[in-house]
């Protein structure tokens, strides 16, 4: 029996050696050029400004809604910028929010051989807004973000009506918080 050969070609192994010193020298400059930072932090929200991210949070003034689930996201995201303080009185942002609302039936139940009843349901909610400069109206970001809340429909009305509701209410605060953070990473990456 033969032994294997130890070492191998001296000149494959120069080039194997200059591989593998290569790709750690290019995977190095990639994470050198890595600019990852937390999207909350008191750091300068953009390159080019000043204010913290708070503070860029808290200078967007949200134009008024008409629905009452539009309400709902709207008193949230008010809630979420500027952390109970209210509006801001010299915005330098507006935020145009339009809010629409979808119910599907998600199960229904035989109760008798010719009718079905809901028992289960979604709402799903859908956020759409254009983030504007206040004093040019330039728009600075759009998006559009959804969440759906899944809930139980009893056989009273008023109940039927009380579920869909609460689904409604948690899948705004759900929202609220996926606007905030789209709109968070619109401002940073400006």
């Amino acid at each position: 029996m033969s032994s294997p050969e130890r070492g191998g070609n001296p000149v494959n192994v120069r080039f194997a050696r200059l591989g593998v010193g290569l790709g750690l020298l290019l995977s190095v400059a990639a994470v050198s050029a890595c600019t990852v930072r937390p999207l909350y932090s008191n750091a300068p929200a953009t390159t080019s400004g000043t204010a913290s991210m708070a503070a860029e949070l808290s200078s967007i003034s949200i134009k008024p809604v008409s629905t009452r689930y539009a309400q709902e996201v709207r008193n949230n995201l008010i809630f979420l910028f500027n952390g109970g303080a209210g509006q801001p009185s010299s915005p330098a942002y507006t935020l145009d929010l339009n809010v629409a609302r979808r119910v599907e039936v998600a199960a229904t139940t035989q109760v008798t051989t010719v009718d079905d009843e809901p028992t289960a349901s979604t709402v799903t909610l859908i956020g759409s807004y254009s983030l504007k400069k206040a004093g040019t109206g330039e728009v600075v970001a759009t998006g559009r973000r959804q969440i759906m809340s899944s809930y139980d429909v009893p056989r009273q009305e008023f109940a039927a009506l009380r579920a869909l509701r609460d689904a409604e209410n948690r899948s705004s605060r759900e929202l609220a918080e996926l606007l905030r953070m789209s709109i968070a990473q619109d401002i940073a990456s400006k």
